[in-house]
């Protein structure tokens, strides 16, 4: 007897068969939401911005749970959103490295490679210069993610001689 009131009383307190399908709420104004109550109680809380070129900023680009899960009357909904600009990142150290390792780095911090600029050097394929608008631009320096960068590398020159000419003769 015990034991089917407890379970009863679970049953109630838990709301057992009581469900709702999440709705979708991509694309939708994450202040809207947030100063809002659905009909199904739910309690929608902002835990990141993200910046994705081209999305509405506030609008909602993730949400968990996903749209169509089963869930219960007042849970929480975390909602990824889009930010208004993009974030600023630190230019990582790019001098002297080799060409592909630069491009795999520019591309990891969320930078364009605009362009590479050949320039004679005995040193084959090894990034000399950054430039950011026509400009050398130091690492470290403060860039927002998405901008373009040039990558100035060095061209094999004529192979050198095998023996430098005596100045005696």
């Amino acid at each position: 007897m015990l034991m089917a009131l407890a379970v009863l009383f679970l049953r109630i307190f838990t709301r057992h068969g009581r469900e709702f399908e999440m709705p979708d709420y991509r694309g939708q104004q994450s202040q809207t939401l947030t100063q809002n109550r659905t009909k199904e109680g739910f309690i929608f809380v902002v835990n990141e911005q993200r910046y994705e070129e081209g999305a509405t900023p506030g609008a909602v680009l993730v949400q968990d749970p996903a749209a169509g899960e089963k869930v219960k009357h007042g849970r929480k909904v975390y909602l990824t959103v889009a930010a208004a600009e993009p974030p600023t990142i630190k230019l990582p150290e790019l001098h002297e490295i080799p060409l592909n390792q630069a491009k795999i780095m520019i591309e990891s911090q969320g930078l364009v490679l605009e362009r590479i600029i050949e320039k004679p050097s005995p040193y084959e394929n090894l990034v000399l210069d950054v430039l950011y608008r026509g400009h050398s631009i130091a690492s470290g320096a403060d860039i927002k993610m998405g901008e373009k960068v040039t990558l100035v590398v060095g061209k094999n020159i004529d192979v050198l001689p095998d023996s430098i000419p005596s100045l005696e003769e």
